[in-house]
């Protein structure tokens, strides 16, 4: 047995095994993330001057809520709603109700995009100042978010039942009809 195939079979196994701990275990992790990232950031809200994002989101919950909360009441409810979520991410408890919190909190924190990008967006060439990017990563949360409740009624994600060399083997047969196809003028 020449030193590539054996080396390539090694792989194959590791890369196996490796799938497979990640459907066993990646919703779980992610879930887990999603809640330290959401209960950290939370926790932080409910002091003044600690997080970087305040006086945005004092603005924004002020604007969204048509002046009914503002000041520091606006912070301590963006605060206390992102603590609710994260802690339902974390414990696996609540989950739906979690996702749900998540999705309204999202199209708050996302908003001023649409409300406000005359401040957000300033730099050269209209780059987006860090608040802005802060505010663009979560798109991120939003598609976690979305892998989450995808699976809170059970389902779950299938481990590939081939290896990585049967695998390649597949996707180039898939592939080799269309690279034969050529364009003729």
């Amino acid at each position: 047995m020449n030193i590539g195939k054996k080396w390539m079979d090694g792989f194959d196994r590791f890369d196996t095994r490796m799938n497979h701990w990640l459907v066993a275990h990646s919703i779980t992790l992610l879930r887990i993330g999603m809640g330290i990232v959401f209960l950290g950031f939370g926790v932080l809200k409910f002091f003044p001057g600690i997080s970087p994002i305040e006086v945005l989101a004092t603005h924004t919950t002020n604007v969204l809520t048509f002046g009914v909360l503002s000041g520091h009441y606006a912070m301590d409810f963006v605060a206390g709603l992102e603590c609710i979520i994260g802690i339902c991410f974390l414990t696996g408890r609540f989950l739906r109700v979690g996702v749900w919190l998540m999705a309204v909190q999202m199209i708050g924190a996302m908003s001023p995009l649409f409300l406000f990008p005359a401040e957000l967006f300033v730099g050269p060439y209209h780059a987006p100042t860090l608040a802005a990017q802060y505010i663009i990563k979560d798109i991120i949360l939003v598609a976690a978010g979305m892998v989450i409740a995808s699976t809170w009624t059970g389902a779950r994600i299938v481990a590939e039942p081939q290896g990585l060399r049967q695998s390649l083997r597949k996707r180039v047969s898939d592939m080799r009809p269309k690279l034969k196809t050529t364009v003729t003028v």
